[in-house]
């Protein structure tokens, strides 16, 4: 039987991608049903958001605790426990806040614990369409309310040490988590923030930013919009900070952590991403963007399938 190419790759990117996506592109993923084009259930989440991940590495201790709408994973790598506890590094996966769940993104998490030292948490923050905005944004305050009030006698975590980050819509939820943090009086310290690929405007389309890169596979612009309005239905919300951190006033913005900020070329949320990081670095924050070349959106996911997207597990 024939296989169907449902999203096979636009020829006028074909030439721009990295050779070894091209052919995980043709073999794998041009055959999946976008989800954004199926009759919405939510059995469409038993799929992987992307596949093409690593196996997930060895950790010494995977633990999950109850928050009050959610739960957390917590990731404790092996070795000695450094003076003063171990850092920790709050995660948030991606699927546009309608996919993903608890182990979506096990392999990153596992590669941050092992490579970084430190304790990983693994948010399962609330979905859309059934949870829409702000859920996720009180999940992710939850989290970190519950690393300050339990996190060193639970995990033996040193709360002076808390990094966040995300990738896509969890790249979001992170740098809002970090606007949230400093808005606090007083503030939540945190001292760094890794937002890989990250939606930082919800009011932008291909009559603007996206224009670029409207050809370049996985996340189209259609797909994107699906998942902009399952997670924002009410069109008032774009423009909140807490939904869009572009958005956010100077005076949170420059309070905000040091900032490690990943896009991959072929991605309509590249000009975003790069965009915040200068805007984040006028107002004295210390930032570092990378761009990928060669990469579409979904380059972190698949650290299994290219030398490209091993990179983004080594930043």
């Amino acid at each position: 039987m024939e296989r169907i190419a449902h999203q096979p790759l636009h020829p006028s990117v074909i030439t721009r991608l990295d050779p070894e996506y091209v052919e995980f592109h043709n073999m794998t993923l041009q055959y999946i049903v976008p989800p954004h084009t199926l009759t919405w259930n939510p059995a469409i989440r038993d799929e992987p958001v992307v596949p093409g991940g690593s196996p997930p590495l060895e950790v010494a201790k995977t633990q999950d605790f109850d928050l009050a709408h959610t739960k957390i994973r917590t990731f404790t790598p092996h070795g000695t426990v450094p003076d003063g506890g171990w850092p920790v590094f709050i995660f948030f996966h991606g699927g546009g806040w309608t996919l993903g769940n608890i182990t979506s993104e096990t392999s990153f998490a596992t590669r941050m614990a092992v490579g970084a030292h430190c304790v990983v948490i693994s948010v399962d923050y609330r979905l859309a369409p059934e949870n829409p905005y702000p859920a996720a944004v009180e999940d992710a305050i939850d989290a970190l309310d519950w690393v300050m009030q339990n996190g060193a006698n639970s995990l033996g975590i040193n709360t002076s040490r808390i990094a966040v980050g995300g990738s896509s819509s969890g790249g979001n939820l992170a740098a809002i988590l970090c606007l949230k943090a400093a808005e606090r009086n007083p503030p939540t310290p945190l001292v760094f923030q890794l937002l890989v690929v990250p939606v930082i405007d919800n009011t932008v389309t291909v009559d603007n930013s996206w224009a670029s890169n409207q050809n370049s596979p996985w996340l189209s612009p259609d797909r994107m919009l699906w998942f902009r309005n399952n997670y924002l239905p009410n069109p008032k919300d774009l423009t909140k900070w807490d939904a869009s951190p572009i958005f956010a006033p100077k005076e949170l913005l420059e309070k905000v952590p040091e900032a490690w900020i990943g896009v991959a070329e072929l991605d309509i949320l590249k000009e975003e991403g790069v965009l915040y990081g200068e805007k984040l670095r006028e107002l004295g924050v210390k930032v570092e963007t990378v761009i990928y070349d060669g990469a579409p959106h979904p380059i972190m996911a698949m650290d299994g399938t290219s030398p490209e997207s091993r990179r983004t597990s080594r930043f």
